[in-house]
């Protein structure tokens, strides 16, 4: 069957995700992956992919997301999606060409519309969905934000065919047709056995913005070692070593770590707690990621606090806590993908056209990028 992998661009979360199915589908099924920006640089060098527009969030000097900012520089690429402009079209173009028969779609908003345009069924298959497809299960400080999004979501991308979730934690679907599945575990992830190392893994998810002077200084002055990932620093300087993106080193490093403090991602969280360590989550202001680090408190298993006031009181008083959380974790260790993919080829043998059934052609087409689409950043973080 020939399929089309929407992968939001932001982060590497989604890209994380998504490596961890699409061998196994590409084995069976001629697979084209439709993405941006940094989900792009990640997976572009290893399947078929096609590089198209994005929406997402733009930064102000505190690290945090500026409204304006947002607002104007998304103008553009909202226009294409909501109005059908070049990049919709050049998608659409890319859909009737390769002959797509299913969309599969992480968050990408994009494949999501093309293919409801053309007729194409779809599966959706990311964590955001819990906020649109569960129950409501936020926090009253949060509620009206959590609603806010889950109906942006939908008007975003739609109730698709089949709706498959990823997530830490457990929720209660509201419709009959919704399953949630644990957390997408990788093959390096599986590969690598945890050990108990005497340092702090770090890990920013756009580091760029959130590795402002007082993290720095919070860093810097703990008595133990800092392993830093997502910003543009390398190198090491007093008690802080700055790495460079990597997929198995990171995995490495995290499974080695004391503990981790980290913008709070699903798939990362969910990498985290199956090699069982605690965590320190210091969200972005994307309302997924603050329930993120609200349900980490809730669950026992780690710790919340601001991004944009982070103290080294803070993580002296987590790392206190640290044995604690730890044996939270116990029973909380899960691995989703089986149950994922064993999902995915269940939702599409029932959507597969019959003469589409059970065949496969050998994918051949290369990466390439649509001409004359701008990339930006997408509005999501993990």
């Amino acid at each position: 069957m020939r399929i089309a992998y929407g992968v939001m661009g932001y982060g590497r979360g989604h890209a994380m995700r998504s490596l961890s199915v699409l061998p196994a589908l590409m084995r069976e099924h001629e697979v084209t992956v439709f993405t941006s920006n940094d989900a792009y640089e990640v997976l572009a060098p290893h399947f078929p992919t096609v590089r198209i527009p994005m929406i997402g969030y733009r930064y102000n000097d505190r690290g945090g997301h500026s409204a304006l900012r947002t607002v104007v520089d998304n103008l553009s690429p909202m226009a294409d999606l909501l109005l059908r402009g070049h990049g919709m079209e050049q998608v659409e173009r890319e859909f009737k060409e390769r002959g797509i028969q299913l969309v599969i779609s992480d968050s990408e908003a994009w494949t999501h519309r093309a293919a409801r345009r053309l007729g194409i069924p779809r599966i959706s298959f990311d964590h955001v969905g819990i906020l649109a497809y569960c129950k409501p299960h936020f926090p009253p400080d949060l509620w009206h934000l959590g609603m806010r999004d889950a109906l942006g979501y939908r008007a975003a991308m739609g109730v698709p065919e089949r709706i498959l979730i990823s997530s830490f934690y457990q929720a209660e679907p509201k419709y009959p047709g919704v399953k949630i599945v644990g957390p997408m575990l990788r093959d390096e992830v599986l590969r690598v056995k945890p050990g108990r190392g005497d340092f702090l893994l770090a890990y920013f998810n756009k580091g760029q913005h959130q590795y402002l002077p007082h993290i720095d200084r919070a860093l810097r002055l703990l008595d133990i070692p800092v392993v830093i990932y997502g910003t543009p620093h390398r190198g090491k300087v007093e008690n802080l070593d700055f790495r460079a993106p990597s997929n198995e080193w990171f995995v490495h490093d995290l499974a080695n770590c004391r503990a981790v403090l980290s913008t709070a991602g699903n798939q990362t969280i969910g990498e985290a707690i199956h090699f069982g360590k605690p965590i320190l989550a210091v969200p972005e202001d994307a309302f997924e990621q603050r329930l993120n680090a609200h349900l980490i408190e809730r669950m026992g298993v780690g710790m919340k606090a601001s991004l944009r006031g982070l103290t080294p009181s803070d993580v002296d008083r987590f790392l206190a806590n640290e044995d604690y959380y730890r044996s939270n974790m116990k029973g909380r260790i899960k691995d989703g993908r089986g149950e994922a993919l064993q999902t995915l080829n269940h939702f599409i043998a029932e959507l597969a056209p019959p003469r589409a059934a059970g065949s496969r052609k050998p994918a051949t087409t290369a990466s390439r990028e649509l001409v004359g689409v701008p990339g930006t950043v997408l509005p999501k973080a993990l």
